[in-house]
Order: structure tokens, then C-alpha cells, then sequence
């Protein structure tokens, strides 16, 4: 077989034609297997942990201590996520996800009563100027019978 260098890119020198004898031969190699020889073959074993994704909702604890934190649940939640991350990083995967339960119900606590006080705190402002409202066109009303 040929062995001529040939350059990566087929563009660098387009007038020399492209060889496929390289592509032969490695062909050849792969179909053959590798070579055989008296020297022990020594395989390397890589570990990946397969992690499972334990979502700490940090930053949903964060958006409830800073905007909804009725009752301090939101930051209760935060202190929860905190130490969901810690035991993630440690590597205790149960306890992260108990945790990150724990961190996931106080957030939905705390996002549903920050919106329905909320709410109601904007339904009893709107009430309230109106009944303001009432009562001072009622007071000019009998002021101008006099």
C-alpha cells in the first residue's frame, strides 16, 4: 500500500486528487481486528456516577423571601433549598430530595397565600376608595341643600 500524506481539508491542494488507499487500509484493520501480540491487554474502567437531578428550587425560594414572604415561608423555603444543595453536594442524594420536597411544598405554600393575600389586600384598597368615594359625594350632596 501507498502511505502519501495527504493533506485534512481536500481544498488546501485541489490538484492533487485524493487518495483512498488510507481509508482502505484502515478498513482492512477494522475488519481484521487488532494485531495480536504476547503482551497482556489492559483495559481501563472509568466510573460515571449516573446522577439523578435533584432540583433544589433555589431560585423559586429566592423569588418567594424577596416578593412573597407571608408568614416567612418563603424564607423558611430558601433555608430548605440551601440545605438541599448541601447535601447534593456532599453527595447524600436522599436527603437533598427530602429537602427539596420539603423546600417545594413550603414555595407552593407560600406562592398561594402571597397571591391570595394579595389579591385580597387589592380587592379590600379598591372596596374601601369606593366606599371613600361614596361617602364624600354623599356628604357634598347635602351640603348643597343648604
Amino acid at each position: 500500500m501507498n502511505r502519501s500524506s495527504q493533506p485534512f481539508f481536500p481544498g488546501a491542494h485541489a490538484a492533487v486528487p485524493p487518495s483512498y488507499e488510507v481509508l482502505k487500509e484502515e478498513h482492512e484493520v477494522a475488519v481484521l481486528g487488532t494485531p495480536q501480540s504476547p503482551a497482556p491487554v489492559t483495559t481501563t474502567v472509568i466510573n460515571i456516577r449516573s446522577e439523578t437531578s435533584v432540583p433544589d428550587h433555589i431560585v423559586w425560594s429566592l423569588f418567594n423571601t424577596i416578593f412573597m414572604n407571608w408568614c416567612c415561608l418563603g424564607f423558611v423555603a430558601f433555608a430548605y433549598s440551601v440545605k438541599s444543595r448541601d447535601r447534593k453536594m456532599v453527595g447524600d442524594v436522599t436527603g437533598a430530595q427530602t429537602y427539596a420536597s420539603t423546600a417545594k411544598c413550603l414555595n407552593i405554600w407560600a406562592l398561594v397565600l402571597g397571591l391570595l393575600l394579595t389579591i385580597a389586600f387589592i380587592i379590600l384598597c379598591a372596596t374601601g376608595s369606593l366606599m371613600v368615594f361614596q361617602a364624600i359625594s354623599e356628604m357634598v350632596k347635602g351640603y348643597g341643600g343648604y
